[in-house]
């Protein structure tokens, strides 16, 4: 108890904003040493994270509370979970997790009308309401303890904040975080307004490597390592298994072949090690991800690293040394060549360069159909693709942002960029290189506005508004299942008779038939995107998209529309004579057509892992039906 308060008082004297106290079964009483701290030091907050409805009464919670308000007035903070599943087994305390996130909400409700004063009425016919036998308390702030979605969700709608558990990533913490968000928002409350802090196991010494070397050798940071949740090491990019030879060795008491076991990278991922001064630049990355008081958890609470923890607080809390510790961090993991591979390797993640048939293919129907009347040029061409490629950079970097903020991306999402969540890039890196592939396109546009006049003007900024709001304020058209609509006139006639107009400095009534089959076909990668994360964004977003509203019926048919409807719209054009009867060689690309129709078959009988690859199936079609129709236009223009 003496070196609790000792520390307390160091910590305060440092300029220290509060101390925690964990309540740890078969330990000393956790709200014992915070009544004794908040007697003995004034002047710093005293937290109880977290109490629990199982082990403590809600009407005990209030009256305990209520007496460390008395003691240190608004300087009280109450942290309220649902206790492990463990150890209330080991207490025989029933526990249902479905049913704890009401419990602990009907306890914030007990607590709050206690607090205020007010009686609760009977709990049960002929017994009298409670009255609370002590003034109304100063406003303590309430926050949830947890990481399932029903918990965050409670967090959003009715407490002051959340904490978070110790060993949580900075990706899980951002997916956890939009969770809540998410729910403060359709409650109608600042999202912002909420506060969020959390634990952060920290070992500390000379060096990085010391440090790493020592924490690997510690058995309680082994058993943290032991006891990963599958999500919470798979947000991390980690696999399961690993955990699991972990916790094999840690069972055993092998300490020292459970170290070896664990990789630089992991303990990375979930455990600050380093020197004061690393360790303060990790605790301001937590902060730059939404945790806007972290806490410093010594994993060995002694003199020492008590010690260390309070000098990395004082640093973090200074700011001047974060960025230059990050840097002699980074430095110190990866050489040269490794961080310039590394940041290229992030650039193009999120860039997906695989997408990029979707921005070429009009471009290459648009040329030929100018090759088709008479009036090509390969610089205008190659502009046009070029101008056409960054904007589609700079539209999927700005949609993966907003993806991540709307927590439809995470680390476990397939096939997504997981160049932000797992940290490999910052949000504002993104938009910098966002910024830059828009700036490349408006370069472009310019060389083209110097050769066809102001009409590229209009052009242009289409694309790039529609490109940018397509997930970005203020229109987010993803979000208000516009998706489908937009990417059509974007990628179909947009896009073909930009690049017509741009060549020929004209339009003509083909070039519109010839931007219908390749529009469809855009669509129907978008659209088989959608319909394959049903579940996902409909869990995430409600029914913000075309296939999370209508449902998987009508997704299916839908689908089956669009690819269809592309060659129907081929046969009508070349059958009418606006396009030339070549342009036929298009259905070349059928096998591809009936592999999709087929997956979208299954997918539609329920066999999800039939759609799995549905976008880059739906691609791949794309590509082949678009790059074959200008063939087929270009040898109808020659051979005339």
């Amino acid at each position: 108890m003496d070196d609790t308060i000792a520390w307390a008082r160091r910590a305060r004297d440092a300029g220290l904003e509060a101390v925690w106290f964990h309540d740890s079964y078969f330990e000393r009483d956790a709200v014992t040493y915070a009544t004794a701290v908040a007697t003995k030091v004034d002047g710093i907050r005293v937290g109880l994270g977290a109490l629990n409805p199982y082990t403590r009464h809600p009407v005990l919670i209030a009256m305990t509370v209520s007496a460390l308000d008395e003691i240190a007035p608004e300087r009280v903070t109450l942290a309220l979970g649902s206790a492990l599943p463990l150890r209330l087994a080991q207490m025989g305390i029933a526990y249902d997790p479905n049913e704890a996130p009401g419990r602990v909400s009907d306890c914030i409700d007990v607590v709050r009308t206690l607090w205020s004063g007010e009686r609760l009425p009977p709990v049960r016919p002929g017994v009298p309401p409670l009255q609370p036998m002590f003034p109304p308390v100063h406003r303590v702030p309430i926050y949830i303890a947890g990481y399932r979605t029903p918990m965050m969700e409670l967090a959003g709608r009715k407490a002051d904040g959340y904490i978070a558990r110790p060993c949580e990533s900075i990706p899980g913490l951002r997916y956890l975080l939009g969770k809540m968000e998410r729910a403060a928002a359709a409650a109608g409350r600042d999202p912002d307004s909420l506060d969020v802090t959390g634990y952060l196991l920290t070992y500390i010494d000379e060096t990085r490597r010391a440090a790493l070397d020592r924490a690997k050798r510690e058995p309680f940071v082994i058993y943290m390592m032991a006891i990963l949740s599958d999500v919470t090491i798979t947000r991390a990019g980690f696999d399961p298994a690993l955990r699991d030879a972990v916790m094999v060795k840690w069972r055993a008491e092998d300490y020292h072949g459970a170290g070896q076991l664990i990789p630089d990278e992991l303990l990375d991922a979930f455990v600050l090690c380093g020197t004061v001064d690393e360790v303060a630049a990790r605790a301001g990355e937590y902060h730059d991800a939404g945790m806007k008081l972290p806490l410093l958890q010594p994993a060995v609470q002694d003199e020492t690293q008590t010690e260390l923890a309070i000098r990395a607080a004082i640093a973090y809390g200074r700011g001047a040394t974060r960025r230059v510790a990050r840097q002699a961090l980074d430095e110190q993991r990866i050489g040269a060549a490794s961080r310039v591979w590394r940041r290229f390797s992030a650039y193009t993640e999120i860039a997906r360069p695989f997408s990029f048939t979707a921005s070429v293919t009009p471009v290459l129907a648009g040329g030929a159909m100018a090759v088709l009347n008479g009036g090509f040029s390969w610089p205008i061409f190659l502009a046009c693709a070029l101008g056409s490629v960054t904007l589609h950079i700079g539209t999927n970097i700005v949609n993966e942002v907003y993806d991540v903020r709307h927590g439809v991306d995470s680390i476990t999402s397939p096939r997504a960029s997981h160049a932000l969540v797992k940290g490999r890039l910052s949000e504002r890196e993104a938009f910098g290189l966002a910024a830059a592939a828009f700036l490349v396109a408006v370069v472009v546009g310019l060389g083209l506005i110097a050769v066809r006049g102001w009409p590229i003007v209009g052009l242009g900024l289409l694309g790039l508004v529609g490109g940018y709001t397509y997930t970005a304020p203020p229109f987010e058209y993803k979000f208000h299942a516009l998706g489908l609509p937009l990417v059509f006139v974007l990628m179909g006639p947009l896009t073909v008779a930009g690049t017509y107009y741009a060549i020929t400095g004209s339009l003509e009534t083909n070039v519109f038939w010839a931007s219908v089959p390749v529009g469809l076909l855009v669509v129907a990668i978008l659209h088989g995107n959608e319909w394959r994360d049903i579940s996902e964004d409909t869990r995430v977003l409600g029914d913000a998209t075309f296939a999370a509203r209508y449902g998987r019926r009508v997704s299916y048919w839908t689908y089956i529309a669009l690819v269809v409807g592309a060659y129907m719209a081929l046969a009508v054009a070349v059958a009418s004579g606006v396009l030339p009867a070549y342009a036929v060689l298009a259905v070349l690309s059928l096998p591809l057509l009936v592999r999709v129709i087929r997956a979208s078959e299954l997918g539609s009988q329920g066999q999800q892992r039939a759609i799995a690859m549905i976008d880059i199936e739906t691609a791949q079609l794309h590509a082949a039906f678009g790059a074959l129709l200008a063939l087929g236009i270009v040898a109808a223009a020659f051979l005339r």
